[in-house]
């Protein structure tokens, strides 16, 4: 019997390496809220947060009504060309074909991104069908409370496992009694991951076939 009926997977950093479009939709926000643009060494860090903490650090304001309109613009250009702009990790898309294989193991995306840019990422790369939903996120919205919403309306029960890249995947599966497993082919270092005590860290997506 499997140890889990769930896998849940982050998507940024995790499935899809979204760098290029970050990158350039972030800087297309920065510049138009009067921002020198930054370089992809200085932004690529941020990568994986929800929107709204990473342009706070970026910018030093806390200012709600400045940071909704950095995420607006951001996802002015994100919408019509930056989603696009994601490249798929390797190993991804046939470890995905070997779980879904499974009669016992149901598949799932928690992401902060929103949900419909995270479906048409997902459908790019013909990933989609491979997950029962997708749970998107947005601004004020946090990571560990989409978890909390997936367990409340039983779409998933506690044999789940969350698998990410960055901290806020594991910190957010803690907080509802769920393991997490870290990746590190994303942009979360390992000590940072090894600081939220992960039940697994994969250094390759095949990998993760092996909790099966």
């Amino acid at each position: 019997m499997n140890r889990y009926e769930w896998l849940l997977f982050d998507l940024d950093g995790t499935l899809s390496d979204p760098a290029d479009g970050f990158v350039n939709c972030m800087n297309h926000a920065l510049v138009f809220h009067d921002y020198a643009p930054k370089s992809v060494a200085e932004l690529t860090p941020y990568i994986g947060p929800p929107l709204e903490h990473t342009v706070s650090k970026l910018t030093g304001s806390s200012d709600s009504k400045f940071v909704r309109s950095m995420v607006d613009k951001y996802r002015e250009r994100y919408g019509e060309t930056g989603y696009a702009e994601n490249r798929l990790y390797p190993g991804i898309a046939e470890t995905l074909e070997r779980l879904s294989d499974s009669e016992s193991i149901r598949l799932g995306v928690c992401t902060s991104k929103r949900a419909d840019f995270a479906k048409r990422i997902l459908e790019q790369f013909e990933l989609h069908h491979y997950f029962d939903f997708v749970s998107g996120g947005d601004v004020g919205i946090a990571k560990w409370q989409q978890l909390e919403k997936l367990l409340k309306e039983n779409t998933i029960n506690r044999k789940a496992l969350m698998i990410g890249d960055r901290h806020f995947d594991l910190s957010a599966a803690s907080k509802n009694g769920l393991p997490g497993a870290g990746v590190l082919w994303g942009y979360g270092r390992k000590e940072e991951l090894d600081e939220h005590t992960p039940r697994y860290l994969f250094s390759h997506p095949s990998e993760i076939l092996d909790i099966m």
